[in-house]
């Protein structure tokens, strides 16, 4: 399989982040989130922001979670298109 493309790389960095989000809190418990993903030069950049109200300090520790998953995420990517 051909390494991953750019676009395929921040698409899935982005569903993953958004996925644990979404399954750490409820939707209607997000006022709004952001999850910025680049990918240069092999270089990812995820970047998420989670404005939980009600939750603050726990919003802060799960967009890093989000970016972990991000990555992690784009990792298994290049993993599967080096196994084919």
């Amino acid at each position: 399989m051909p390494q991953p493309t750019d676009e395929e790389v921040v698409e899935t960095a982005a569903e993953a982040a958004e996925g644990l989000i979404f399954a750490r809190f409820k939707q209607s418990r997000v006022k709004d989130f952001d999850v910025t993903v680049t990918f240069e030069d092999g270089v990812l950049d995820v970047d998420v922001y989670i404005n939980a109200p009600d939750d603050a300090e726990n919003a802060a520790v799960v967009a890093d979670e989000a970016a972990q998953a991000a990555q992690e995420a784009v990792d298994e990517l290049f993993a599967a298109a080096e196994d084919e």
